[in-house]
C-alpha cells in the first residue's frame, strides 16, 4: 500500500512511523510518502525516521516531497495532519479571543472557528487534488477541527472521508480499566457515547450486557484514578450521569479554564510554536534526531490540557506514551484494506442506513431507519461509535442524547453548519454570524470584534470573502 500524509513535516508523523515498523501495522505501507509545502520542516522529519531505532526489514520506503499531484499519484491512502498558517495561526486564534475576555483555546470556542475558516479551503483544495490523482483512495481526516472539516469535505468526497481523533476512544478505554471491564482490542460492544467532535458523552459502559457506569460514576476512588474524575469532580459526574468528553471542561468550567489560561506565563499556542522554531533546525543538525525528538514530545504531551489540571498534578503515564491518532489511524486503515473489521469512535455522517440495520432498529421493507444521532440532522458529521469495514465507516445506532446534551449539540452544529458555509462559499455575513451565535461568545457585538481581529491577524480570510475560494 502507497501511504501519503499530507502535512509529512508534521510533529506527530514520527509516531505514525514508528507504528507502521512494528506490531499490527508492520507490513502494511509499502511506501510512506511526506507531503508538506515546507522543505526544511520535511527535512527535520525524515532525519528523525532515519535515526529512529527500528527493525533491520521492517522500514517502509520513505519519500519526501513538495510536489502535490506526484504525492497523490498512484497512492491508496491519505492521512491529513495540516496546520494552515502553522504554529504562529495558533498563537493568534488563541490569543484574539482571549484579549477580548473569551476563551483562547485552538479547536474549541473563537480559536477553533478562526482555525477552521484557513482549514476548510486548503482541505477543500487536497481534496480537488484527490479526485484528480487518486479518485478510489480513502482519505482519513486528522486536519482540525476534526469534525468541521469532514463534514465540509463529504460533498467533495462521500463516504470515502472519515474524521479521526483520539480522546473519546481514549475515554472510554480508560472508564473501561477504571470499571475493572477493560476492552478488547477494537470492541466496542455495548458502548454508548454520542456527540460532536471534542464536544460528547460516554453515557453507557456494558461490555458484558449490564451498564457497570453508574457503579462507576458512584466510586470515588475509580474517577480519582481517572485524569477526567479528576478533572470534573464525583459531583458534577453523578449529575450529568455520564462520563464527557475532557475538551467540554470548557465549557462546564468556562470562567475557570479560561482565568487558568490567561495566568499561564504563554499560551498552549505559543509555547509548542517556540519550542518548535528551535527544535526543527536542530533535529536537521542532529546525529540523535530521534532522541530530541523523543524528549520534546514527551515534554509537549506533558503540557495538554495543563490549565485544567490542579496543583502541578501530572499526567498519566498512559497518556504521556504516545500511541494515540496513529493507532486510531492506522486501526481505520487496516480495516478499509480488508484486514479485518475493527470498532471504533469516529467522525461521519449521521447516515441512518448502517445504524439502523446494524442494530436491528430498521429496514428498507419496515419503514425509515433511525439516524445514529437522533435529533441531528442526517447531514451532520457525529462522532459516534462505528464498525470499520473494507466498505467504510459505519456508524452504529446511538440513543437519543438527553435534553441538555442535544439542546449544545444542535447549538454547536449550527454555529459549525454557518462556519462550513463560510470557509466554502467565502461568505462573511455566515461567518460572523457563526462567531456571534457560538456559546462561548454569544454576542453580535463581540463577534464582530472576534472576525475583525482574526481578518487582521490573516488577511488571507479578506482575500477569501472578496473571491470565494483558496487561503494559501
Amino acid at each position: 500500500m502507497r501511504l501519503m500524509i499530507a502535512g509529512g513535516g508534521g510533529f506527530r508523523v514520527p509516531l505514525v512511523y514508528r507504528a507502521l515498523c512494528s506490531g499490527p501495522y508492520a507490513g502494511l505501507v509499502s511506501e510512506l510518502v511526506l507531503y508538506d509545502v515546507d522543505a526544511a520542516r520535511l527535512a527535520a522529519i525524515d532525519a528523525v525516521l532515519r535515526d529512529m531505532p527500528v527493525a533491520e526489514g521492517s522500514r517502509p520506503v520513505v519519500v519526501v516531497s513538495t510536489d502535490l499531484a506526484k504525492s497523490l499519484a498512484g497512492t491508496d491512502m491519505v492521512f491529513s495532519a495540516i496546520r494552515t498558517g502553522g504554529t504562529a495561526g495558533r498563537i493568534a486564534d488563541e490569543r484574539i479571543a482571549l484579549d477580548l475576555g473569551l476563551l483562547g483555546q485552538e479547536t474549541t470556542g473563537a480559536g477553533g472557528l478562526s482555525y477552521a475558516l484557513r482549514s476548510i479551503p486548503t482541505m477543500l483544495e487536497l481534496a480537488e487534488a484527490m479526485q484528480a490523482h487518486c479518485p478510489d483512495a480513502w482519505l482519513i481526516n486528522f486536519t482540525n477541527p476534526a469534525g468541521m472539516v469532514t463534514e465540509a469535505l463529504v460533498p467533495a468526497l462521500g463516504r470515502r472521508v472519515i474524521g479521526i481523533c483520539d480522546s473519546a476512544g481514549g475515554l472510554v478505554q480508560r472508564a473501561a480499566r477504571a470499571a475493572g471491564v477493560p476492552l478488547g482490542e477494537g470492541k466496542l460492544d455495548g458502548v454508548g457515547y454520542y456527540g460532536l467532535n471534542h464536544l460528547g458523552w460516554l453515557y453507557r459502559l456494558a461490555p458484558a450486557g449490564h451498564d457497570v457506569l453508574p457503579d462507576l460514576l458512584a466510586d470515588h476512588a475509580a474517577l480519582e484514578s481517572m485524569e477526567v474524575g479528576r478533572l470534573f469532580g464525583q459531583h458534577i459526574l453523578q449529575k450529568l450521569r455520564c462520563l464527557p468528553n475532557e475538551y467540554l471542561y470548557y465549557y462546564y468550567e468556562t470562567d475557570h479554564a479560561t482565568a487558568a489560561i490567561r495566568a499561564l506565563k504563554e499560551t498552549r499556542g505559543a509555547a509548542i510554536h517556540h519550542q518548535q522554531d528551535a527544535l526543527y533546525p536542530a533535529l536537521t543538525a542532529s546525529s540523535h534526531a530521534y532522541a530530541l525528538w523523543e524528549s520534546a514530545r514527551r515534554a509537549r504531551e506533558e503540557g495538554y490540557l495543563a490549565e485544567a489540571r490542579k496543583n502541578g498534578e501530572e499526567r498519566d503515564e498512559d497518556d504521556l506514551a504516545g500511541g494515540g491518532y496513529e493507532r486510531v489511524a492506522l486501526s481505520v486503515m487496516r480495516a478499509l484494506a480488508g484486514a479485518g473489521s475493527t470498532e471504533l469512535i469516529l467522525n461521519v455522517p449521521n447516515s441512518p442506513v448502517a445504524a439502523s440495520l446494524r442494530s436491528g432498529t430498521g429496514s428498507p421493507e419496515t419503514g425509515p431507519p433511525e439516524l445514529a444521532v437522533p435529533g441531528l440532522p442526517e447531514s451532520a458529521v457525529v462522532e459516534v461509535p462505528c464498525e470499520v469495514t473494507s466498505d467504510g465507516a459505519l456508524p452504529l445506532a446511538q440513543e437519543r442524547p438527553a435534553g441538555q446534551f442535544l439542546t449544545l449539540m444542535r447549538h454547536v452544529k449550527e454555529v459549525e453548519q454557518l462556519t462550513i458555509r463560510a470557509a466554502r462559499d467565502g461568505d462573511r455575513e455566515a461567518a460572523l454570524q457563526a462567531f456571534a451565535a457560538h456559546p462561548l461568545v454569544g454576542s453580535t457585538a463581540i463577534g464582530k470584534q472576534l472576525l475583525e481581529g482574526y481578518e487582521t491577524a490573516f488577511p488571507a480570510l479578506r482575500s477569501l470573502w472578496a473571491h470565494g475560494s483558496g487561503l494559501s
